[in-house]
């Protein structure tokens, strides 16, 4: 199949049709969205079902489809090529080290332009205004590379990045995926507002150098712990 060739149809009959009359028999096309699919599932679906297995991407925000497969397309690991009613661009994310300068391939966040873009958030002009910019774009927050032909691939998520204070740049997913890993956490969310904790320092009249000790004072924990039991309870 990977070479464009049919399958001998000796599977068919003793394996696959059993499986394709779980779906009715007939499935011809489908279609799959939301996250992109790994290319080990794509393979494992296209040789099950033996018809056109297509992926898109797209949001809410752009009347779902911004991409789609080709009908006959055989590749694998892409999302497909810019539906006809909207543009396409990777925009340069350095603070994650993804340009257009990209060897092989241009990497970037995936913004959207077209008659299929939604006009805007329900009475939230703030909202509205940080993912569409001046001149259109809406920026979907996706990170993609292009590939040969025009399609398109998604590599990640552009993530919340906050700078510290010595100018070094942590992103808060990845402390949250080391940590999921203990097997005591089934989940953990990483948010960062210090100025909050600060202001609480103040008022107690608690002194100290460093966020770090302040973050380490018994005095701290202890008021974090109270607030967040009395918000559960």
């Amino acid at each position: 199949m990977s070479l464009g060739r049919n399958p001998s149809p000796v599977w068919d009959k003793l394996v696959f049709n059993k499986i394709k009359a779980r779906l009715g028999g007939r499935v011809r096309v489908m279609s799959s969205g939301a996250s992109p699919l790994s290319p080990d599932v794509m393979e494992f679906l296209r040789i099950c079902f033996g018809g056109d297995i297509l992926e898109g991407y797209g949001m809410t925000e752009t009347s779902c489809v911004i991409t789609l497969m080709d009908v006959g397309d055989i590749s694998i690991g892409h999302v497909g090529s810019p539906n006809p009613a909207c543009e396409v661009k990777l925009v340069d994310v350095p603070e994650m080290n993804y340009t257009s300068e990209d060897q092989p391939y241009p990497r970037g966040e995936i913004c959207a332009r077209g008659p299929i873009i939604f006009q805007g958030y329900y009475k939230d002009e703030v909202q509205t205004r940080e993912v569409i910019d001046e001149d259109g774009w809406l920026h979907t927050g996706d990170i993609g590379l292009w590939l040969p032909g025009g399609r398109l691939k998604i590599i990640d998520r552009k993530k919340n990045i906050f700078k510290l204070a010595q100018g070094e740049y942590i992103a808060p997913e990845k402390i949250e995926n080391v940590y999921a890993k203990c097997k005591f956490i089934a989940q953990c969310f990483v948010y960062v507002e210090p100025e909050v904790l600060k202001s609480w320092a103040a008022l107690e009249g608690i002194q100290y150098e460093d966020l770090r000790q302040l973050c380490s004072d018994p005095r701290a924990r202890a008021a974090v712990l109270a607030d967040m039991d009395s918000i559960g309870k």
